[in-house]
């Protein structure tokens, strides 16, 4: 309860003005640069803008820290911009994804927590509620609903080709942990540390819809392509809706991974024609 306490403080802890919503549109429509069209000089640009702008909005006294919390968003943007996103389950890359994509959660959080001395940036496995049965049905919901749509779009959009052809046991491996782990990632980033730092200068919708344009445009380049957006979209608006009615980060990790399940099933099933589990696909 303390720890939950802590949190909402922090959130409430500082001067907001709806003038702040400009450095922010453009610290994370940053991302549409550097991982969307992946043109790195013209994001970095666009993120220095956009901290400049920050830091004018801090000084003229209409909002507080908006500078320090979009800087922590910038950093993590700028360190997984140091490497290609397209997916690759080699070894060299599997560790290159790891340490990169770890140093993007784990910088952040520790110059937010032992720099700042804030407790925002938090990754609440436990919340010591039991879920609701709207909570459990709703698991139910994505089940179904993975597995009924994405065989769908992966193959008939043929962006299932944007992942390695995977036969031997080994490489299906790999490509199982490395879909996992990022699904995971996913969650720690965009989730606990993008949208939590904009929560607390922002409406939750306006924040949401921030964050979403960086996990979108990160799954763009990750593969998710073509009318990929039209799936990613609503899925990002939904996990931080959902992460802020449930403020779990178990619950919003299990449903990211139950679609991961699907999306390893359905990379698998394209490359090699099993397993034939998916109705709304070509045999």
């Amino acid at each position: 309860m303390a720890a939950s306490t802590d949190a909402d403080l922090a959130m409430r802890d500082v001067r907001t003005h709806a003038i702040g919503l400009v450095p922010a549109v453009m610290v994370c429509g940053a991302a549409v640069l550097l991982f969307g069209v992946q043109v790195q000089l013209a994001g970095y640009a666009m993120l220095a803008v956009g901290l400049g702008a920050a830091w004018l909005t801090d000084r003229s006294g209409r909002t507080s820290r908006l500078l320090p919390d979009l800087f922590l968003i910038a950093l993590g943007q700028v360190i997984i911009s140091t490497i290609s996103l397209a997916a690759d389950i080699s070894y060299p890359s599997i560790v290159r994804f790891a340490v990169v994509l770890g140093l993007a959660v784990v910088v952040p959080y520790v110059i937010s927590r032992y720099w700042y001395g804030d407790r925002v940036i938090r990754f609440p496995w436990r919340t010591g509620n039991r879920w609701t049965r709207t909570q459990w049905l709703y698991l139910i919901f994505v089940t179904v609903a993975g597995w009924l749509i994405l065989p769908f779009y992966f193959i008939t959009s043929g962006v299932y080709q944007n992942w390695p052809t995977v036969t031997e046991p080994d490489e299906i491996a790999r490509l199982f942990v490395g879909v996992n782990a990022v699904g995971t990632w996913d969650e720690l980033f965009f989730i606990c540390t993008v949208f939590a730092l904009l929560r607390r200068h922002f409406p939750t919708w306006q924040a949401n819809l921030m964050q979403t344009i960086v996990f979108v445009s990160f799954l763009w380049e990750l593969g998710y392509q073509s009318w990929g957006p039209l799936l990613t979209i609503p899925f990002a608006l939904i996990q931080g809706y959902t992460f802020k009615l449930t403020k779990s980060l178990t619950y919003v990790l299990i449903v990211h991974l139950i679609f991961d399940a699907v999306v390893f099933c359905v990379i698998v099933y394209a490359h090699n024609g099993w397993p034939a589990i998916f109705p709304l696909v070509p045999s």
